[in-house]
């Protein structure tokens, strides 16, 4: 299934298993039905965001790249294993939770 933002709203035609949010026409407002509808998406959407905008910190994906073609493909699989990695070990080891008491003396 391909989940897309308003951006892509004619990505219907060419994948037919892809989910855009629903627009309201214009000067009425969104049905309640629209709007469950619009936040399920953004509710699956928001996970590929956050790890859209964890790839963007090594800045790959956020310029022009300029090496060559063929270790695009490479690297970006190697920051994935990357992502992968933080997020098996973090599931694995509980980091400790220091939680401050801040109430009166």
């Amino acid at each position: 299934m391909f989940l897309a933002d308003r951006g892509y709203q004619g990505i219907l035609e060419l994948y037919l298993n892809s989910k855009t949010p629903v627009k309201c026409k214009k000067n009425q407002k969104l049905s309640k039905k629209g709007k469950a509808c619009n936040r399920d998406l953004y509710e699956q959407r928001i996970f590929i965001e956050y790890i859209v905008a964890w790839i963007k910190r090594f800045k790959i994906l956020k310029y022009p790249y300029r090496n060559k073609r063929k270790r695009h493909g490479l690297r970006i699989s190697l920051i994935c294993g990357i992502y992968n990695f933080e997020k098996s070990a973090t599931k694995t080891i509980q980091p400790n939770i220091l939680t401050h008491n801040q109430g009166g003396n």
